[in-house]
């Protein structure tokens, strides 16, 4: 099924720093997975293997049904440009699909069928290089690279080693950040929730305490967000979505220390996202926030309910933001 699809936009927020427009689509699906290319071209998937893009910034999507996936759940994304872009479903057996036709047609690169097999997030450093990777295996995180843009796939030799009860959240496709050259961080949550860094494209690894809320299969870091030295960590419980203890918190030096924002967000977030000019977003399923001040204060954003992820695009200044059966675009005021 192919959809091209008018848009009717409706203001439903202001703030003194953003301006917040729901984009009306027809499509039933709750979407976690979203990537913004440029101020043009985003991407966009969710449940009932729906898929979606823009090359026009918004103004109109067209979504793809993806053929033999319809069922799945598909929770992390890449886009590269308006004509290729990955998809990975979460739960078993977890596939990675490729499309070079602008989601025409689909093919399936890997797939894991061990019953435990559950894909959290993707990312890339390049064009060609970047990870995959998703609850443990074994007690090993299931940890997969590419160096050739996602046509092959292969096992990282020495993937973190979790601890009973440690895994990752499919709530936003943000637990996982490539950043630098070759440095990468992803985020594990549950019984214990930690970061895992790495210098090397993934082949050591070191983990750094975080003292967000944790120790139950609903707690922990549901996202990570790094600009710089600057990093920023989101989530809490999602079982008590309003409750404020410990859900979010900041660094200045990289993950060294960590600081309690003075100003917290709302309660439970499941995306936290750098933009430019200095500016952070946070959001969940109660509503978003910004922070103009690296995370030691967040300000009212949207008061919608059912976000799941923000992203701003790689290049340009493009915001768009999803959740369940919704898309809303964001504009900033220094737009």
């Amino acid at each position: 099924m192919r959809l091209s699809l008018p848009l009717f936009f409706i203001l439903i927020g202001l703030t003194a720093s953003a301006q917040v427009t729901e984009v009306n689509i027809a499509v039933n699906s709750s979407f976690r997975a979203l990537s913004v290319v440029d101020d043009r071209v985003a991407w966009v998937a969710g449940s009932n293997g729906q898929v979606g893009r823009t090359v026009d910034g918004g103004t109109t999507w067209q979504f793809n049904q993806v053929r033999g996936f319809e069922k799945m759940d598909f929770r992390s994304l890449y886009a590269f440009d308006q004509s290729r872009a990955i998809i990975a479903n979460a739960g078993s057996p977890a596939s990675i699909l490729i499309t070079h036709n602008a989601g025409t047609s689909w093919e399936v690169v890997y797939t894991n069928a061990h019953a435990d097999a559950f894909f959290d997030g993707i990312d890339f450093w390049n064009e060609r290089e970047g990870l995959i990777y998703g609850d443990p295996i074994d007690n090993r995180m299931l940890l997969l690279r590419t160096a050739d843009g996602g046509l092959s796939w292969s096992a990282v030799a020495s993937p973190p080693g979790l601890e009973n009860g440690e895994a990752s959240f499919a709530a936003s496709g943000t637990g996982i950040r490539c950043f630098n050259t070759s440095n990468v961080v992803i985020a594990t949550g549950g019984v214990l929730s930690r970061l895992w860094h790495s210098t090397d494209k993934g082949n050591t690894w070191r983990s750094l305490p975080v003292p967000i809320i944790q120790g139950e299969s609903s707690t922990g870091i549901f996202s990570v967000g790094i600009h710089g030295n600057t990093w920023v960590v989101a989530g809490g419980d999602f079982n008590l979505p309003q409750k404020k203890e410990r859900h979010i918190f900041y660094s200045t030096d990289g993950g060294v220390t960590w600081h309690t924002p003075e100003t917290a967000t709302r309660g439970y977030r499941e995306c936290v996202e750098p933009a430019r000019n200095g500016m952070w977003l946070a959001a969940g399923p109660t509503g978003a926030e910004t922070s103009d001040d690296q995370g030691k204060t967040w300000k009212s954003l949207s008061d919608e309910q059912g976000i799941h992820t923000v992203r701003q695009a790689r290049n340009g200044s493009l915001i768009l933001m999803a959740g369940s059966r919704r898309l809303w675009q964001i504009k900033l005021k220094a737009d």
